[in-house]
């Protein structure tokens, strides 16, 4: 939910719209000036001339329990936080991390950067047509912030003390340090009507219809099998720069599948319009036919510049058996990526080799000049090979290559105290070495069966498991599990939610994205950097440190990615021109895509 920035413009780490920081602007970006000025009418990226109407058709997968988003327990419907939540300020997706005035019209950061202000529009309203005040923004944030929320919004606004009603249109959020992103991620807070919780404990509000300022409100649902949004035809911010164009059409309709397979079908049978596709295999032998041909589906690659983050199969470390780094290490010797890639994936993939792949701020190489300087206070807690040796993951490229890691593998194995017994590896106190992979489609049991195959050559047994999305993300969040797949998405500009991945403040705290359970020190002060840099050039520094250090730990499996979006859609539906630079394509399709008269 959260995205970041970029350059030190004139030593400062923060550029306004206007000469001095102290003074109230309508638009703000991290280290650089704003693309677009006081009064734009609208974003590149969208068509302010698109036509409104029509229903769009979207699905959904698995099922959900809840109206609620900003819970830890149960899974909210789909679309209810981008179609009915706002936030104080709309961020760009064509720069690394600019905001823009919406629910609130400027923005003030003090001059010693430890308070911001917020003055709201006056036209802002929920769906009811209550004003938004600065109390629902207060009450909004003392709430998402509770025990009673998810936790990662608690980890994400950790150094925010307070926030203080000034007047009925003016809210301050008083910060604990100095923090570079704090306040363009304090202005990233979602809004809901106080009167929408009332007297209820925030964690009961599960199935209350929500109420927001967003372009849609609620109309009915069935629980768990669809949900429709219609427009709220007095939507207050329809014509400011930060919507126009956007949220095209009347009705959105989600509509759930548990499997895959029948969602495929489902789409072509036309049960809905558009589909994000995910499965490599799919998109080369399924996503072809009479409907293809004809031109009743459109089937696009749209280009995309996101930092993809990492992909990996990621160890639970508290357990025994993944402690011993020897054996993560081993383990990844197993998967062959390049015979996937080519027997499975129809070479549509590239390997991560990053927590930040496809980015200016994955590490390579060795160590040297500011980052090497930032390592050198670590060495003596680091493992050597971080300063002597280029993190790459396995590779079976050239003749015997497989063989060749499997050989490694049984070496790192023997080494951390695992003997082959029997064609079975077994540890000093006679116990088989086994686990189980954890997933929450049936898809991914072609990738994981060769991988399981593999480790058995090694001696070690390796089961996996499908189940429901519900189960899947219950068992993630409270560490039931032995290995599951997992991304860890990244921004442009990594900040606070490195704690919520990396830091071993987060290892044991259910709900937090610290899935491999990670406690190391060197790596908390390394994130701290992240978080505190004064600099885009600290920043690069001190992420490609990150992730160095993180690359060398064998936390995970690395898994692949691709540098476009494939969708496929009806030939009733159209998009912009111009594509944005950084975008998730299923937000930015709701957002701006429209139905042709």
């Amino acid at each position: 939910m959260i995205t970041k920035r970029l350059l030190n413009v004139l030593g400062l780490w923060v550029v306004l719209s206007v000469p001095a920081p102290s003074m109230a602007a309508p638009a703000m970006a991290l280290g650089y000036a704003p693309k677009y000025p006081a009064g734009f009418t609208h974003f590149d990226y969208v068509n302010p001339n698109a036509p409104k109407g029509g229903e769009l058709v979207l699905s959904g997968f698995g099922n959900y329990d809840g109206l609620n988003p900003f819970l830890l327990k149960g899974i909210a419907a789909a679309g209810v936080s981008d179609l009915v939540f706002e936030t104080l300020m709309e961020q760009s997706l064509d720069e690394p991390f600019s905001l823009y005035a919406h629910l609130a019209e400027d923005i003030q950061l003090a001059q010693d950067k430890l308070s911001v202000t917020f003055r709201l529009n006056s036209k802002a309203r929920f769906s009811d047509g209550a004003p938004v005040t600065a109390e629902d923004v207060k009450f909004s944030f003392d709430m998402l912030k509770s025990e009673q929320a998810h936790p990662l919004y608690r980890f994400m606004w950790n150094d925010i003390k307070r926030a203080t009603v000034v007047d009925a249109r003016t809210v301050r959020f008083e910060f604990a340090k100095v923090n570079p992103e704090l306040h363009l991620i304090t202005a990233q807070i979602p809004i809901f009507a106080k009167k929408w919780v009332g007297n209820k404990a925030f964690d009961k509000v599960v199935t209350e219809l929500p109420l927001g300022s967003g372009p849609y409100v609620v109309d009915k649902y069935d629980l768990g099998k669809n949900i429709t949004y219609k427009r709220n035809p007095a939507y207050w911010a329809r014509d400011l720069g930060a919507r126009r164009g956007m949220f095209n059409f009347d009705r959105i309709t989600f509509k759930y599948y548990t499997d895959d397979t029948v969602q495929l079908e489902a789409f072509k049978a036309g049960e809905f319009d558009f589909i994000h596709v995910l499965n490599s295999k799919q998109w080369a032998r399924d996503y072809v036919g009479q409907h293809f041909d004809n031109g009743s589906i459109n089937r696009k690659e749209l280009a995309h510049r996101n930092n993809v983050g990492m992909q990996g199969f990621v160890f639970n470390t508290r357990r025994a058996l993944f402690k011993d780094k020897r054996v993560r290490k081993a383990i990844a010797l197993a998967f062959d990526f390049e015979w996937s890639n080519q027997n499975l994936f129809y070479n549509q993939y590239k390997r991560n080799t990053s927590y930040f792949s496809n980015s200016e701020l994955a590490s390579s190489g060795l160590p040297k000049g500011d980052e090497l300087a930032l390592l050198e206070p670590f060495r003596a807690k680091l493992p050597p090979e971080v300063f002597t040796t280029e993190w790459k993951p396995p590779t079976t490229t050239g003749s015997g290559a497989l063989r060749d890691n499997l050989r490694k593998a049984k070496e790192l194995l023997t080494s951390a105290g695992w003997k082959l017994q029997g064609g079975v590896l077994k540890n000093a106190q006679g116990e088989r070495m086994e686990f189980e992979i954890l997933l929450a489609q049936k898809a991914f049991g072609r990738i994981v069966e060769p991988f399981a195959q593999n480790l058995a050559k090694v001696g070690v047994k390796v089961s996996y498991r499908t189940v429901d999305v519900a189960l899947y993300q219950r068992r993630i969040d409270t560490r039931d599990f032995d290995m599951v797949v997992n991304l860890f998405g990244q921004s442009q500009s990594p900040g606070n939610e490195q704690i919520n991945y990396w830091h071993s403040s987060t290892a044991d705290q259910e709900g937090s994205n610290n899935i491999a359970g990670i406690k190391d020190p060197v790596v908390d002060a390394l994130v701290e950097k992240v978080v505190y840099a004064p600099s885009r050039a600290q920043l690069v520094t001190a992420t490609r440190a990150l992730d160095r250090v993180l690359l060398h730990g064998e936390y995970l499996v690395p898994n692949w990615y691709t540098p476009v979006h494939r969708v496929a859609y009806r030939k009733n539906l159209a998009y912009p021109d111009k594509l944005p630079l950084y975008y998730g394509v299923d937000a930015w399709m709701i957002r701006t895509w429209w139905k042709k008269p």
